[in-house]
């Protein structure tokens, strides 16, 4: 089982499992290559992860590990997992998420495998604001040989390990609220209703949620007895996530307002307010 399950950093190097890194390597050895390849690597359903601030996200991982006959992934000396990073390179990253446990790899046949994993996210604390967006995938694999990296007798020469950084990751969005008010409620029929509302976000950081300034979003209309929403307008929100439109009351229905997906904010939909026009 791993320690240290989640880590997360803002400057400096990730931090590294503690058997991917021995010691020896700063000898200038190296684990010879080991004959293991991924692919299929599938994140969260391929779906984005969409953190709030409260809570704990439980992220799956699934993919497809395929080895030489002479790879034992049954042996318990034999580790592979897919962590995820954000920043230019897995080493440098700005910040990285691990599990808590090394993958679950159930033999397909002598020499592919079906690996699965999770990563739980807790967003206050493993999360940075700064560090929403697209994020990259870090797969590896190491077989010890029967060795302990913490003894001294360990030779890295004798363990096989494959590395590969780079995967296409999903993107870790941060929640978004919307809220809409219509009014005055009841209105005369041709009168000017005021939609009002607000945009906010999670903030990781400060574990609470803030206006997001400057965002075009939609105002939707349903009129009673209908399933559709019509757009009416789009507007945009006020430096501090404030919404405020005019629109002429017709007929009885909902409005609401919705927020499209950013690079790193996900979608939001207000719960519909209802107007009765007289």
């Amino acid at each position: 089982m791993r320690t240290g399950a989640t880590v997360a950093a803002l400057s400096g190097a990730l931090v590294l499992s503690a058997v991917l890194v021995p010691v020896a390597l700063a000898d200038g050895d190296k684990p010879y290559p080991l004959d293991v390849s991924f692919s299929n690597i599938t994140i969260n359903k391929g779906k984005p992860i969409v953190a709030g601030t409260t809570g704990a996200l439980t992220v799956p991982i699934t993919y497809t590990l395929t080895h030489g006959a002479d790879v034992d992934i049954a042996a318990e000396d034999f580790f592979t997992d897919v962590e995820l990073y954000y920043g230019a390179s897995y080493v440098n990253a700005e910040a990285g998420l691990s599990g808590d446990d090394w993958a679950h790899c159930t033999a397909a046949s002598p020499t592919v495998a079906h690996c699965t994993q999770s990563i739980v996210i807790r967003p206050a604390r493993d999360l940075f604001d700064a560090t929403a967006g697209k994020w990259k995938a870090f797969a590896y694999a190491r077989e010890l040989n029967g060795q302990d990296p913490g003894s001294d007798d360990y030779d890295v020469t004798k363990t096989g390990s494959v590395e590969k950084e780079g995967i296409a990751g999903p993107s870790v969005l941060r929640l978004a609220k919307l809220t809409v008010n219509a009014s005055p409620e009841p209105v005369r029929k041709g009168a000017t209703i005021t939609v009002t509302g607000r945009l906010t976000r999670a903030g990781w950081e400060g574990a609470n949620y803030t206006g997001y300034g400057n965002q075009a979003v939609k105002l939707q209309f349903r009129k009673s007895g209908t399933n559709t929403y019509t757009t009416v307008k789009t507007i945009r929100t006020a430096a501090n996530g404030d919404l405020k439109t005019t629109v002429r009351a017709t007929v009885d229905g909902f409005f609401r307002y919705v927020s499209s997906t950013t690079t790193t904010t996900a979608d939001a939909y207000a719960a519909p307010d209802f107007i009765d026009v007289k």
